[in-house]
């Protein structure tokens, strides 16, 4: 008997279901079950043992949205709909994104201001190939600070960095994973930047491509190491701040990245260009030196569960995404070598950064978002087709969709805003014509448009084959909006020089 009163209490310790409860009509005595051999105590346990995990699943439920403005209904009866980490209101979006994305668009204005002033460097002028570099090492942000970013913010938003053990392994994992992703694709772009300056010219230099090399090199690598120390401080004070992550990290990310990332370029290219004549063999070292540091690197990622996976599957977005900046490059090295262009310099690194800081903004949300009802290839009942309408991308009632209109709405004050910032600077060598900011506006907000758009349909499709959004989907999309930014642009100088509003676009 003593045995049978053990079982009977068991499940009430886990806290399952109270002893008076079992003592109502709806859950009798042990004793009305009990037959001449007792195994009927057999069945009280079971029922117990399973109220006890339904009770566990609601606590579950009602633990991952508690922060939500709903009221504090009990039923566990709430359709297929995933968990959101955050109910938020297009007001609560905008006004979490505001001051982030303000202060990556001036981010990308000082970075802008920079190139205007470098482009008449001596580096620039007699190896014009840097120019090829620009999206493409700017693009490190997408390919990776931003990247970690989103995967830093989602495992915050999950609570896999909730102890310091799993914080620190997370950390460690992910800055020996960007060093190593960095120095390959630093290398990588510098070779591209060798093969497409010299497919228009038919000209090659071995001085200059070793130069390209050990300033790419040398800039992914540094860059890389500051952001990603700066990126992993934002999201933990967002998480200790209750702030969503998603919403500010690679904004600040972005704001930094390109300021950053384009004054270490041309300093380092800038120096190493100078001890190219006196001293050849510095370049050549510093290549060496960056790419000996990779095994100390991949040892440090390999240990790690979290970024074991993305070294040895990850490569493909970043390589494809840098060669479709390095497009983007070739753009802007054709462009800006006119004379009667030279003004698109400021503007290329602004339009192209705002729209990679939005474009990142709602594919890091709509990855949280999917994450929070399971694992990639999993079909929650509300995910959007794998080829979303454009109504359903921007004119729908779910929180991405109010978060894709929000987003796209910030394209023209903060373009003005910049714009204005520009011209009180003097930087451009332009003239704000009405004409130049229309032609401008409408290049920016196609590229938005363009871009939420294909976040939307790529997130999803990346899911469903069972693709870490966080990892695969942004190097795309920031390297389609230096793409997609830098040939609307350079479309619209184009055009402005046809109609004859020289004004707008007049060089030195």
């Amino acid at each position: 008997m003593a045995s049978k009163l053990e079982q009977k209490e068991t499940p009430q310790a886990n806290g399952a279901v109270p002893g008076d409860r079992l003592a109502s009509p709806e859950h009798p005595e042990p004793s009305d079950f009990l037959g001449p051999d007792g195994t009927g105590v057999e069945v009280v346990v079971l029922e117990s043992r399973a109220n006890a995990k339904g009770v566990r699943e609601e606590d579950a439920l009602l633990e991952n949205g508690s922060q939500s403005n709903e009221s504090d209904d009990t039923s566990t009866d709430r359709g297929p709909e995933p968990a959101s980490p955050l109910k938020e209101t297009s007001f609560s979006i905008g006004l979490q994104v505001l001051f982030p994305f303000l202060l990556a668009g001036f981010g990308t204005v000082a970075a802008g201001m920079v190139l205007d002033i470098v482009q008449h460097w001596d580096v620039f002028k007699y190896v014009t190939e840097v120019f090829i570099l620009v999206p493409a090492l700017l693009g490190l942000k997408g390919n990776l600070e931003m990247t970690l970013a989103s995967r830093l913010s989602t495992a915050a938003n999950i609570g896999q960095m909730d102890t310091p053990k799993e914080l620190w392994k997370m950390i460690t994992g992910n800055m020996a994973l960007i060093q190593v992703q960095a120095t390959v694709v630093g290398f990588l772009a510098s070779i591209a930047a060798v093969v497409f300056g010299w497919i228009p010219d038919g000209h090659f230099s071995m001085d200059h491509a070793v130069l390209l090399c050990a300033s790419s090199v040398a800039t992914a690598f540094i860059a890389s190491l500051v952001l990603g120390m700066i990126m992993i401080g934002v999201i933990i004070g967002s998480r200790k701040m209750g702030i969503n992550p998603d919403n500010v990290a690679t904004p600040i990310a972005a704001s930094l990245g390109d300021l950053i990332t384009l004054a270490l370029l041309s300093g380092i290219s800038w120096g190493l260009y100078k001890e190219l004549e006196s001293k050849a063999y510095v370049n050549p070292l510093v290549c060496a030196f960056f790419i000996s540091l990779l095994p100390i690197w991949i040892v440090v990622a390999k240990r790690s569960s979290a970024t074991r996976e993305v070294l040895y599957s990850g490569w493909e977005p970043v390589i494809i995404a840098m060669a479709i900046s390095s497009v983007g490059g070739l753009i802007l090295d054709r462009t800006v070598s006119d004379p009667n262009f030279a003004g698109m310099a400021v503007f290329t690194p602004v339009i192209n950064g705002v729209g990679g800081n939005l474009v990142a903004v709602q594919a890091s949300r709509i990855s949280t978002y999917l994450h929070m009802s399971g694992e990639p290839g999993d079909s929650p009942g509300t995910a959007p087709r794998k080829c979303p309408s454009p109504c359903s991308t921007f004119f729908s009632s779910d929180v991405n969709s109010r978060s894709a209109r929000v987003l796209f709405l910030l394209v023209v004050p903060g373009h003005l805003v910049f714009l204005y910032t520009i011209s009180s600077m003097q930087g451009g060598h332009t003239t704000l014509t009405l004409i130049f900011i229309v032609f401008y506006m409408t290049a920016a907000l196609l590229q938005v448009l363009i871009l939420l758009y294909i976040a939307d349909w790529m997130v999803h499709w990346m899911w469903g084959r069972h693709l870490d959004p966080d990892n695969f989907s942004i190097p795309y999309l920031t390297a389609l909006g230096d793409l997609i930014g830098t040939g609307l642009l350079a479309l619209s100088f184009h055009v402005l020089w046809l109609i004859g509003d020289r004004d707008s676009d007049v060089g030195d």
